[in-house]
């Protein structure tokens, strides 16, 4: 491995002397003396080959080379302090990731809020989030795969605070077929009215539990892997489904999807909870995740 021929005080010392025009200055910010400021840049410079700084009347200002260089240097102890940092944070006992794993049905909007909150005080710990379908959550929380867990069922042997309820109705295509015989005979839509009908599903992530949530034992069952792909197959035209109303509102919105006249069933209210992985070991930086989440649910 190659080994650097100057340190980050040599580095911190030019910064001074440029920010505070002049080593003087540079001495007294730093609580040093003026002769170790000059050596330590004087020695920076012979360890390059290049003259970083050159002095116009009583100034000392940055060549060239030392423009470009300083850049690097400031980014440089940036980034040192940010590694100190992060090492008395994880001596703290704050985590350096966050294993998050979220149902699909969870508004994405509000999680996005939710993190930028987060990122300023997250003190270096990273957020890796896997999104889940149904039982998909409870195989995380079961294999201890996740620090924090955002469902809609909670595992035995769990606790979970219930979070936000997500609304999901019943839709299809305003020129589907469906929207058509409740106007052609003026009526509400009936349970054998759809099982003739393809009904757009989404798959279960989950491999231990697979749950079917919301089939209705269509005569065909198309199934997609995600939300996102059974709006896009609804918008197309291809068959009714099932799905968030904050998903499909700006399409509902426009008049693109509407929603089916159902006799019964037409929306369906689900709670997703919140759910701690290890909650005999909570985290810092997971509990302030979770208290920002909460927060966001609330308002």
């Amino acid at each position: 491995m190659k080994t650097t021929r100057v340190s980050l005080d040599q580095w911190r010392a030019l910064q001074a002397v440029v920010d505070y025009d002049g080593y003087a200055q540079a001495a007294k910010q730093l609580h040093r003396s003026q002769s170790s400021i000059s050596y330590a840049v004087n020695k920076l410079q012979q360890q390059l080959g290049i003259p970083l700084l050159r002095i116009e009347g009583r100034k000392a200002v940055l060549t060239t080379a030392g423009e470009v260089l300083i850049k690097r240097s400031r980014q440089l102890l940036k980034d040192a302090v940010e590694l100190e940092t992060l090492a008395l944070n994880l001596e703290r006992g704050w985590e350096a990731e966050i294993r998050l794993v979220i149902d699909a049905a969870f508004p994405s909007k509000r999680l996005m809020t939710s993190l930028k909150l987060f990122a300023p005080e997250s003190r270096g710990t990273r957020v890796q989030m896997d999104e889940v379908v149904l039982s998909g959550a409870d195989d995380a929380l079961l294999e201890g795969r996740a620090d924090l867990v955002i469902c809609g069922n909670v595992p035995q042997g769990f606790l979970g605070d219930q979070l936000i309820d997500v609304e999901f109705i019943a839709i299809a295509h305003r020129d589907h077929s469906l929207h058509k015989l409740a106007e052609q005979q003026n009526r509400k839509l009936t349970h054998d009215d759809l099982r003739h009908e393809i009904q757009v599903v989404i798959r279960d992530s989950g491999v231990n539990m697979k749950r079917d949530v919301g089939w209705l034992g269509s005569a065909q069952r198309w199934t997609v892997t995600s939300l996102d792909k059974a709006a896009d197959a609804l918008v197309s035209g291809l068959g009714f489904g099932w799905l968030p109303r904050h998903l499909v509102a700006d399409d509902l919105s426009s008049g693109l999807l509407k929603v089916l006249p159902l006799r019964e069933g037409q929306r369906r209210r689900i709670s997703l909870f919140m759910v701690f992985g290890q909650p005999n070991s909570i985290g810092p930086a997971t509990q302030k995740l979770a208290d920002i989440l909460h927060k966001s649910c609330r308002q």
